[in-house]
């Protein structure tokens, strides 16, 4: 007998995930054109690293044996991981995050603001000191934004990008790169 993803393997992934401190956020099926992959989503406040991801791979892929899959996926959702459940809108209070719609409202379909949370049945922001409120029917998705801070990520990389002459590449430092290689 196989297996449903509802019936069985959610319940069963996120029993084990809560058995070893994780918390499932999604479990997929998906058909790509190399076949079946079995998605499983999870995280922890700390956020999730290889060991925590491939401890849930071991734990997880004996009890998948009567579910149909090619291929099995361990997956950390990522710092842009969509907001889908109240404990989701509850947790990313106060952020930047965008709000998709499935159909264009006042002529767009995408708007930008801090979150209020889920009030009412509608997901609300705040944009330029007016809060918005979108019916959660009406949104496609509600995802955090991640601003990336220029200065701060090169002063983490160093120099490790610089080139010696600071400048553009130049034929020089390309002969310099192909004879590291060799």
């Amino acid at each position: 007998m196989k297996h449903t993803l509802s019936g069985y393997v959610e319940p069963t992934a996120r029993k084990l995930a809560e058995q070893l401190g994780l918390e499932l956020v999604d479990v997929e099926l998906a058909k790509e054109s190399t076949g079946k992959f079995l998605r499983f989503f999870i995280d922890k406040s700390e956020g999730v690293d290889l060991d925590a991801l491939e401890t849930f791979h071991r734990a997880v892929l004996p009890l998948m044996d009567d579910v149909e899959y090619d291929y099995m996926e361990v997956c950390s959702p990522g710092a842009d991981r969509p907001l889908k459940k109240p404990a989701d809108f509850e947790r990313a209070k106060g952020q930047t995050v965008e709000v998709r719609l499935y159909k264009a409202m006042e002529g767009q379909k995408a708007f930008t603001g801090q979150l209020v949370g889920l009030v009412d049945g509608s997901v609300v922001i705040e944009i330029d000191g007016q809060e918005r409120a979108f019916p959660h029917k009406l949104v496609a998705q509600v995802a955090p934004v991640i601003e990336l801070d220029e200065e701060a990520i090169d002063a983490a990389l160093g120099d490790v990008f610089d080139l010696e002459d600071g400048g553009e590449p130049d034929d020089e430092d390309i002969e310099e790169d192909e004879d590291d290689i060799e």
